[in-house]
């Protein structure tokens, strides 16, 4: 029979993005070299980010969404350098892709490793675990508005950034969170806004939420306002298990929460296009570390786990929690890089894992 084959296009773009992406694909090609034939993943790698724009004044290539059309999936790793703003390099490339491939769910677990210390003193004797489901296409980050009035003289200018809540985009995040919660041990899922504040687009979202929720009597409810979140993310975060929110609420509470695990670099996400469409994205929540890129010592662990989540996307579930069993036996044996209080390099950290993927498969 022969072997499954996921055509997967790798954009590693920029800083420790390279070093990340190099990271998780030794780590899915041992999978597929373990697997006995029976998946392969077959990569292509794409240039484009700011070292690209450099060079052609484009962050991507004119053709570049089409050429994406043709994969399963895209494994990415970070954007952003100093050569280039970074709205410009954010818009120009990830966003770009996200908005015009409709990945509408980003999904971003927040996982607390074994031997990584959390500046959570509840992390110690409680078990924690919960998922930020964020809104990805449209909310805060629809890029609607402009700048005005300049021609009025200096100190006249306005700006205007619009806000875009459509009924259908709340919904169809709030029912992907739902069935998420349905799936887990915990079946609750916890709505962020600030509908005090915000009357219109917030309010739309609380109604939505409310009406949806009559179809999931199985599912505990609660929406809180995102600075009362904020503060039940450090006080109460036991209480937690799916969180959902807009594009914004969401980005800001999944790093919060990424802090609360021990640092962005165990930070993974998907974004995906539910209805498959399009390609979905993984990529680790962590930017271009231009400070740290290009020594070996960033963390690989949230493009591993990001990659568990394409697994889970490919329909390879037991090797998705393979991958995220291999990263915790790795963490709790001391192989750590310099952010999570270790002192590994990135490739130290890449081969515990590995290591724990063959162990694993050796009879005691």
């Amino acid at each position: 029979m022969a072997p499954q084959t996921f055509k997967i296009a790798s954009i590693p773009a920029d800083g420790v993005g390279k070093e990340v992406v190099a990271a998780g694909r030794r780590v899915l090609d041992v999978l597929a070299e373990q697997s006995g034939g029976r998946f392969a993943f077959e990569w292509d790698e794409f240039p484009w980010g700011c070292g690209y724009y450099e060079q052609t004044g484009k962050m991507m290539a004119d053709d570049g969404l089409d050429t994406l059309k043709a994969f399963d999936a895209i494994y990415f790793g970070a954007v952003g350098w100093e050569n280039v703003p970074d709205h410009i390099s954010l818009w120009g490339l990830r966003l770009n892709i996200t908005q015009n491939f409709d990945q509408w769910a980003n999904v971003r677990p927040v996982k607390f490793l074994p031997g990584v210390q959390s500046p959570l003193r509840k992390a110690d004797d409680t078990e924690l675990d919960w998922v930020v489901v964020r809104e990805n296409s449209e909310g805060e980050y629809a890029g609607l508005g402009g700048r005005n009035l300049s021609g009025r003289g200096p100190g006249n200018e306005v700006a205007l950034q619009t806000a875009l809540f459509t009924e259908k985009g709340c919904e169809r995040i709030m029912r992907f969170a739902f069935d998420l919660a349905r799936t887990r041990t915990v079946k609750k899922v916890s709505s962020v806004t600030k509908s005090n504040a915000q009357q219109y687009g917030m309010v739309l979202w609380d109604e939505v939420f409310n009406r949806v929720a009559l179809d999931y009597p199985d599912v505990a409810t609660e929406s809180v306002l995102v600075d009362a979140m904020s503060a039940k993310f450090i006080l109460h975060p036991e209480d937690l298990s799916v969180v959902v929110a807009s594009n914004l609420n969401a980005d800001i509470l999944s790093d919060l929460g990424s802090a609360l695990a021990g640092s962005l670099g165990v930070a993974a996400s998907a974004n995906l296009n539910p209805e498959r469409r399009f390609p979905s994205m993984f990529e680790p929540v962590h930017g271009s570390a231009p400070d740290i890129a290009g020594q070996g010592i960033s963390n690989p662990i949230g493009a591993i786990a990001s990659a568990a989540l394409m697994l889970d996307h490919f329909g390879l579930h037991d090797e998705a929690r393979r991958v995220e069993a291999a990263i915790e036996a790795a963490t709790a044996s001391g192989a750590l890089t310099r952010d999570i209080g270790g002192s590994s390099d990135t490739d130290a950290v890449t081969e515990a894992i590995v290591h724990a993927l063959q162990t694993a498969l050796t009879p005691a």
